[in-house]
């Protein structure tokens, strides 16, 4: 169907999250270590490269399954059976490359002698293995060493996947022994082959599949995924507050920040557990506890690599993070015993509007000074995470106070973090458009402020992008060396002191990012009958009738502010009108007023474009939202407004500010047309229009007659269905959906 005929669940959500590891992440995480090798040799010689074994230094993660955050129908339950689905999905990658290896390691012990360390772990396989796998054949592969080793190894494997697959349909397995306990114990095996390879003289064997798989296991696991667990700030508060009432007697809600900063490092530095009643507890806070008993009984399971970081979105205070902790503390995840503090929770604040980038200093400086927090962070690893979300926040402020604030709090994490002497790790929550922080991940990793990328960075990459990103292995070993080499340019400050931002040219993107944001307020927050031109002007509503997502489009059904709607609908409604406000709104006036016609203000813009990252990667992300609008077609769309003149006032103030920003951006960049500097994007975008544009008017004309069709609910309309192909149609030509 061109349109899905139901509503997608979260399993369905996982599943095709995982889709892409057998058809071209596995085969790519490996091409990316052998390019790594490859380039080692080609710059420093075979003997100097001989001597460096590449490090597996990728790592995948999700949260798919385990996204809380406004989201009902991800459930302990769920995010349980999301680790056992990627669980299984790399132990039949495993399992897959060891048929290939057995059918590629048949040697014979008459023409090559195994290392003693590989004999022995050979003979241990056969005392303990052979009857069950060879049966009354026991003397199958007796002559070939590595096939017998591989026969026993697949049968371990098998046993764990048995055991995965029990309990993804729901069978108890009790306390049954996994194949391998762990996935070191497999990667162990597999040393142990290629290391025998080597001692033979078999060095380019043991360069091959073997390698690969051994890269596969050291990034992988027996996890596939470390899976975040996400849910917003003020779930914990109430599940708090009422364990704290039940158990204490004490009215959390009422108490101050240090009070509660107080209390919670007391109950949770205590080792006499709380006594409560779980079962008397609200259903929601039961919820909430069950979600660390989870996260805990998985640990246990699949290692503790399986679990990424628990991130608490809407993060206002020092206090939303020490409730994690305190929830961590009542199911076993953190805490101290016998005197030594233990933790097995890592926790990524984020902060994602506008005024909470604004506060994360005082936020972070609170949370590093409170010596149970930190007792606990070193009973981690001392490492941590910090998420930053882009998309809430150029919600919020627009473009440039997102952008600007986003890089100033980058800066403040890091030098405090540093202050402290605690290692930081940035998390990036882009989008896939620019609206919601997307754009070139090279470039983007390169943007950062300098001194920020300490040889690690952690980024969002959104359904919407995966297909045309990840969907065959040339694409996906392409995308994802562009960011290792980002990576790679920007972590030059480990072994040189990085060049350091101009004052001058800081104090000008303050004054731009305040105007940016007054002027993007202005419209969204001020312009009277705004929101119904949003509601009228765009297919807002029906979007919400497509089944492309388990998550519900409004944190409020009855709330119809900007507040309410997600950052995925707010974009992906304003790119599907053609308008793409989000991602330009506000820059042009704000160039303009500052510049005031003054030719040597515009000259220092012209150096700020050619001489630093962070503004010229937001001028060409502009641009290309630029490209992608078209003001002749939105004013189609605002002629959908039930009301003409609400129609006519705001449409003139976003085609206004459209001709502007695109008229200041050219002048800045000393260009003669949008994307002059990208040829191949403008040839694609040009390419794409005539089929985009019919397919615009014919969904202003879908529009007004399904609105029209008041006899019948949306869902009975025959315009319905042409409508939400329409959507999918203009969606895959711009390339971007929210």
């Amino acid at each position: 169907d061109e349109v899905r005929a139901y509503k997608p669940d979260v399993r369905d959500e996982v599943r095709a999250g995982l889709f892409y590891f057998p058809i071209s992440l596995f085969r790519a995480t490996t091409a990316v270590y052998r390019n790594f090798a490859r380039s080692l040799r080609d710059v420093y010689g075979e003997e100097v490269a001989g001597q460096v074994n590449v490090p597996t230094f990728l790592r995948f993660g999700s949260w798919i399954g385990g996204d809380r955050d406004g989201n009902p129908f991800v459930t302990p339950e769920t995010t349980a059976l999301a680790w056992r689905l990627q669980a299984r999905t790399v132990l039949e990658e495993y399992l897959r490359r060891m048929d290939l290896l057995a059918n590629q390691l048949c040697y014979s012990s008459s023409l090559c002698t195994p290392s003693p360390a590989f004999q022995e772990s050979l003979d241990a396989d056969e005392l303990r293995y052979s009857k069950t796998v060879f049966g009354e054949r026991a003397d199958r592969f007796r002559q070939e060493p590595y096939r017998s080793k591989i026969e026993f190894i697949r049968h371990r494997l098998r046993r764990n996947l048995m055991l995965v697959d029990r309990a993804i349909e729901g069978i108890d397995i009790g306390h049954e022994e996994p194949g391998y306990a762990s996935a070191q114990a497999f990667l162990a095996d597999l040393q142990l082959m290629r290391d025998s390879l080597i001692h033979h003289g078999d060095s380019e064997i043991a360069r091959g599949e073997i390698l690969d798989l051994i890269w596969l296991v050291e990034t992988f696991g027996f996890h596939l995924l470390e899976l975040d667990v996400r849910q917003e700030s003020t779930h914990h508060t109430e599940a708090v507050a009422e364990i704290l009432k039940s158990a204490l007697g004490a009215d959390y809600g009422a108490l101050d920040e240090q009070e509660r900063l107080s209390l919670l490092s007391d109950a949770i530095s205590n080792p006499v557990a709380l006594l409560y009643d779980v079962a008397r507890l609200s259903e929601r806070t039961q919820a909430t506890l069950r979600s660390f008993q989870v996260i805990a009984h998985m640990r246990r399971t699949l290692g503790a690599a399986c679990f990424g970081k628990y991130v608490i979105s809407m993060t206002h205070s020092a206090s939303n993070v020490m409730e994690v902790m305190f929830l961590a503390a009542q199911t076993g995840l953190a805490g101290r015993l016998a005197g030594n503090w233990f933790c097995h929770i890592g926790i990524s604040p984020l902060f994602e509007t506008i005024p909470d980038l604004e506060r994360v200093e005082g936020v972070l400086s609170t949370l590093y000074q409170l010596p149970v927090y930190r007792m606990l962070l070193r009973a981690s690893n001392e490492e941590q995470e910090i998420m930053l979300g882009y998309s809430d926040s150029c919600k919020d402020g627009g473009i440039l106070a997102a952008a600007w604030n986003l890089y100033d709090a980058q800066k403040k994490i890091v030098a405090l973090s540093e202050a402290h002497g605690i290692p930081c790790r940035l998390f990036h929550g882009r989008g896939g458009t620019v609206g919601r922080g997307g754009g070139p991940t090279h470039e983007a990793i390169l943007a950062q402020p300098p001194g920020t990328v300490h040889g690690q960075i952690k980024f969002t990459e959104q359904g919407e992008v995966l297909f045309y990103k990840y969907n065959n292995l040339e694409t996906a070993t392409y995308e994802m060396t562009l960011g290792v080499t980002g990576l790679l340019k920007a972590s030059m400050s480990l072994i040189r002191p990085p060049e350091q931002d101009r004052n001058d040219y800081l104090g000008i993107m303050d004054e731009i990012a305040a105007i940016g944001e007054k002027t993007y307020r202005d419209l969204t927050e001020k312009t009277e009958a705004f929101l119904d031109y949003f509601y009228e002007a765009t297919p807002v509503r029906e979007i919400s009738l497509l089944n492309i997502g388990s998550r519900p489009s409004h944190r409020n059904k009855q709330d119809r502010s900007k507040a309410s709607v997600r950052a995925i609908g707010w974009v992906f409604a304003w790119a599907q009108s053609r308008q793409t406000l989000p991602a330009w709104y506000g820059i042009g006036t704000a160039i303009e007023t500052w510049r005031r016609n003054d030719p040597a203000r515009l000259a220092k813009l012209q150096r700020m474009y050619r001489e630093w990252p962070f503004f010229r990667t937001l001028l060409s992300n502009a641009q290309m939202a630029l490209s992608k609008s078209d003001m002749a077609i939105a004013a189609d769309y605002a002629a959908l407004c039930e009301r003409p003149e609400v129609g006519s006032q705001v449409y003139t103030l976003i085609a206004e500010e459209y001709r502007r920003a695109t008229f200041q951006i050219l002048n800045v960049s000393h260009i003669n047309v949008l994307l002059e500097e990208s040829p191949a994007l403008a040839v694609s975008l040009y390419r794409r229009n005539p089929y985009l544009d019919p397919l615009n008017y014919i969904q202003v004309s879908l529009l007004r007659r399904l609105r029209a069709s008041t006899s019948e609910t949306s869902g009975e309309s025959p315009w319905l269905g042409p409508l939400l192909r329409s959507i999918n149609a203009i969606a895959a030509g711009m390339r971007n959906t929210g």
